[in-house]
């Protein structure tokens, strides 16, 4: 059978499973099974549990169950709280101060925590109510949090970008260092809506602000110790992971065991119990994406074994589609696939596939992971999976999806204004790393 329609079925079975309701790694680990047992027969068994396992023989894995763990450990403690009181005490004055300040605690929380998930519902449990309370529309004030969530998935250390590195073969920490000015960049255009709503659309907020009573010094301060140590954790992790210090999953480790002692000692989260629950919780986290990384290298095998992969890349190399047109039908792809598949599934489906088309074609493959990941940070707030939606809507019944929808749209138009930028500017994803790590140095 040509190996292009014999890619097409497996596509359609690969959809078809995944929409019946069954968990993604099981979907993978069938539809692969399935095709390569068609092809190679019974003896295909011994290879098929061979590759499984490779797919899991990673030291590097460690380091996702150790930022999972820092991260449940860092949301289950009231650092979310004091982020956010810190920062409206210091922005109270600047017009639509409060979701500028909402949006940088998702900033600085997505950095501690490294889950999209977890970040939405610790700053929007606080933040929402209180935009709401001071009159902001609901549609601003969840809209802001929904988009600041994903931040988690692009500023490091980012579960996502791990699992891409692992899945694309390219270097973790590089990944890391080229998250950095892409997720602050994103940062500040959220904040710079917020402001030009604020300031320009409706400016009740600013009269607003001006009525507030100013916090004092001492008030302003007073939240810093217990945010500090936190904020110094993720800088040494960072820092030990670039001095050549640590790997990884060594520096992930660490990271976890200092988060810890300091909710510990900051917060007086010391009990059994709850310390059990947060390792619970990480566990079942962890295994999941375990399981999915196992599955997609068994699918990505299955795809180069029946040639699909290399067929494809042939194909639309052999096309002559001008470069960008071909990045634009990508991004395409990328964000229909979004709004179906958390960004996980994308990546370990996905990038075997189009990484080989991204380099043929002269693109900077570390380059091409962050604007990937961007595409997967607007699936986050976009229905029917829309993850971050579904967070948001929890923590306010009261507000319609459709409103959600409605205050997330200005944040996903800055998303793609982010892309075009790094289109333009790729050098502000591949000037951090370069500048720290070399060309050509990786790990």
């Amino acid at each position: 059978m040509d190996p292009l329609l014999l890619g097409l079925i497996v596509g359609l079975f690969t959809v078809a499973m995944l929409f019946s309701g069954i968990p993604i790694a099981f979907g993978l680990c069938f539809t692969s099974l399935v095709f390569l047992f068609l092809a190679e027969g019974f003896q295909i068994l011994n290879v098929y549990a061979e590759t499984f396992y490779a797919g899991l023989n990673s030291f590097v894995l460690l380091s996702i169950p150790m930022f999972i763990l820092m991260g449940m450990a860092v949301a289950n403690s009231p650092a979310g709280k004091d982020l956010y009181t810190g920062l409206d005490r210091w922005l109270w004055r600047l017009p639509g101060g409060l979701v500028v300040s909402n949006i940088g605690a998702c900033s600085i929380f997505a950095a501690l925590s490294g889950s999209s998930p977890a970040t939405c519902a610790a700053i929007g449990t606080m933040g929402i109510p209180e935009m709401r309370k001071r009159g902001y529309s609901a549609e601003l004030a969840t809209g802001c949090i929904a988009a600041g969530g994903t931040l988690g998935v692009l500023i490091p250390p980012s579960i996502v970008l791990i699992v891409y590195g692992l899945a694309t073969g390219t270097s973790i920490g590089r990944l890391f260092l080229c998250g950095v000015i892409p997720g602050l960049l994103l940062a500040g255009l959220f904040m710079l809506w917020a402001y030009i709503y604020s300031y320009f659309i409706d400016k009740s907020y600013a009269e607003r602000a001006r009525n507030r009573i100013p916090p004092t010094f001492k008030e302003k301060v007073e939240v810093i110790p217990r945010v500090f140590p936190f904020l110094a954790i993720v800088v040494g992790v960072l820092y030990v992971l670039y001095g050549g210090i640590a790997t990884p999953s060594e520096a992930s480790g660490v990271g976890a065991f200092l988060v810890f002692v300091m909710i510990a000692v900051v917060y007086k989260i010391y009990q059994p119990k709850k310390i059990w629950d947060i390792v619970k919780v990480s566990m079942k986290e962890s295994v999941m994406i375990m399981f999915i990384i196992a599955g997609s290298y068994i699918f990505a095998f299955s795809l180069s074994s029946l040639y699909v992969t290399q067929s494809i890349a042939q194909t639309i190399v052999e096309m002559g589609l001008n470069k960008w047109l071909l990045f634009f039908y990508i991004n395409i792809f990328l964000l229909i696939a979004g709004f179906f598949l958390p960004p996980v599934a994308v990546i370990v489906m996905t990038s075997a596939i189009l990484l080989p088309i991204i380099t043929e074609f002269g693109f900077d493959p570390y380059w091409f992971a962050i604007v990937f990941t961007i595409n997967m940070e607007i699936g986050l707030i976009t229905p029917p999976v829309g993850l971050n939606l579904y967070i948001i809507k929890g923590i306010t019944p009261d507000v319609s999806l459709n409103q959600i929808l409605r205050g997330s749209i200005p944040f996903m138009v800055m998303m793609m204004i982010c892309i075009v930028i790094l289109c333009i500017f790729p050098e502000l994803v591949t000037w951090l790393p370069d500048k720290l790590m070399g060309k050509d140095a990786g790990f």
